[in-house]
């Protein structure tokens, strides 16, 4: 369809336009051998991102903890069982992950301000950003509007072309056969829709709801002059409808036709169809006419907004002074009638001379609006789809790519600027991430240092760890004492 064509297009032309700016610098306009210049310091070599883990700073030796120093409660070894395995199903969600089925937020594709100062030609992607985003608000709401009009009934007013015909089969006194040898005649009643460009052709059967041929009562007898067709749940839908019945005279007929309507249609009372203007219409059209009639008249109770004051029209259509607006939809009831029948009067003529054995009626029909099948198809359509989440995907990875080579270009800033007390600043944020990943208690870097304990406070320690022993012992003599005494 061409509005899904174009709405894709638009979609995958913005996002080429962004991928073809992230990897290659080009703006919006420029020659495709263009390529813009880079500003402020080169770009770290490549390499891994510097995310704050021991074994990806460099010139970091790997500590290595003595396993006194660790804690040995049970809650340590229950923690890092658990961390392990967390970790484990991480790497395996983290490999069995695909790249294009991971949901991506917009805001991941926003470069950080600090890329932007650096580089002022960003600009152009971030326009173009702000363009996708506009871009796929309008389609968003464009589908929503879409979604609410399939909602409602979508009809076309067309032209169905009725074709009544008959044939007359006279008597044959050499036949062998009881059939041949009785004057018969048979009528056809087909029909085909005018300027039909669906690729699925309705049937006849399809637009009615009933068909009733009346024939002569005085020829055929009571039992015999009505030939009926209703529709049911099983009905198979056919082409025309076909009569044969025996005579060799001229026989005046009566077609009644049903129309189906969808949704169904009522006829309206004569009164309330003289005041709304309306003859046939569906239940909700009538309702709706009946508010607005209640509107323009200002009928609405002005204290108790849930009443009908009747006029004297309404008094004489629904035979009371006051209504309530729940009660209109059970008195409609009694006001809604079938719709009429369509009636053709038709002469079957069995007169070999007279050529004008086929009639052509035009029938005012209702059909499915073909707008709401392209509109369905474009809600459903994947078209372009593949190829935006590649690109979109695309976009995401070189934004990545793009975040880690600013955190390794500012590493190696901060490293030129001050080696020494960089190297310092790096060592002591190892060990504080060591420290707590490994769990430990204290400070291992001052501990095994004798100056450490040649603190003021080392003697008050050294006293109540030996209380604390003196006690614990203590208690044990007490308990052994007391339990042989017992």
């Amino acid at each position: 369809m061409a509005t899904d064509e174009v709405a894709g297009g638009a979609r995958k032309a913005t996002k080429s336009k962004l991928f073809e700016f992230l990897v290659h610098g080009v703006r919006p306009g420029m020659p495709s051998g263009a390529r813009m210049p880079h500003q402020g310091a080169p770009m770290g070599p490549p390499g891994p991102a510097y995310v704050g883990s021991p074994s990806v700073r460099p010139g970091m030796p790997q500590a290595v903890m003595e396993p006194t120093r660790k804690r040995t409660a049970p809650q340590q070894v229950q923690q890092q069982q658990v961390q392990q395995q967390v970790q484990q199903q991480q790497q395996q969600a983290t490999q069995s992950r695909s790249r294009s089925a991971k949901r991506r937020k917009m805001a991941d594709k926003i470069l950080p301000q600090r890329i932007r100062e650096l580089v002022p030609e960003s600009q152009a992607y971030m326009d173009l950003l702000a363009f996708e985003r506009k871009l796929d608000q309008t389609i968003m709401r464009k589908r929503v509007d879409i979604q609410e009009a399939l909602k409602r009934p979508m009809k076309q007013k067309r032209k169905l072309r009725l074709y009544i015909s008959n044939t007359f089969n006279p008597a044959k006194s050499d036949a062998d056969d009881s059939d041949g040898s009785i004057a018969s005649w048979e009528l056809r009643v087909e029909g085909k829709l005018l300027d039909d460009l669906s690729k699925q052709k309705r049937k006849f059967s399809s637009f009615f709801k009933s068909l009733v041929i009346e024939l002569d009562k005085d020829l055929y007898g009571p039992d015999n002059h009505l030939v009926e067709w209703h529709r049911t749940p099983t009905t198979q839908e056919t082409d025309g409808f076909q009569v044969k019945r025996p005579g060799d005279v001229s026989v005046r007929c009566t077609l009644l036709l049903m129309l189906d309507y969808q949704p169904p249609q009522f006829k309206l009372d004569p009164r309330l169809a003289r005041l709304l203007g309306i003859h046939t219409q569906t239940r909700s059209a009538i309702i709706q006419a009946l508010w607005q009639y209640i509107k323009t008249n200002k009928l609405q109770d002005s204290h108790d907004k849930e009443y009908i004051n009747c006029d004297k029209y309404f008094q004489q259509i629904f035979d009371c002074p006051r209504l309530k607006f729940s009660e209109i939809p059970q008195r409609l009831t009694n006001l809604l009638l079938p719709p009429d029948p369509i009636v053709i009067n038709h002469i079957i003529s069995v007169d070999p001379n007279d050529q004008k054995k086929t009639a052509c009626y035009d029938i005012d029909v209702e059909v499915e609006d073909p707008l709401k099948g392209q509109m369905s198809s474009f809600l459903l359509s994947t078209a372009n789809q593949q190829e935006i989440t590649a690109l979109d995907n695309k976009i995401h990875e070189t934004i990545e790519s793009i975040n880690q080579l600013k955190i390794q270009r500012d590493f190696m800033l901060s490293f030129s600027k001050d080696p020494k007390g960089y190297i310092q600043d790096l060592l002591r944020s190892q060990s504080r991430d060591l420290k707590v990943m490994t769990d430990v208690v204290g400070n291992p870097e001052e501990e095994r240092r004798a100056e450490f304990y040649h603190e003021p406070w080392s003697q008050e320690a050294v006293s109540r760890y030996f209380y604390c022993k003196i006690q614990q012992r203590r208690q044990e003599l007490e308990q052994s004492l007391g339990v042989r005494n017992t």
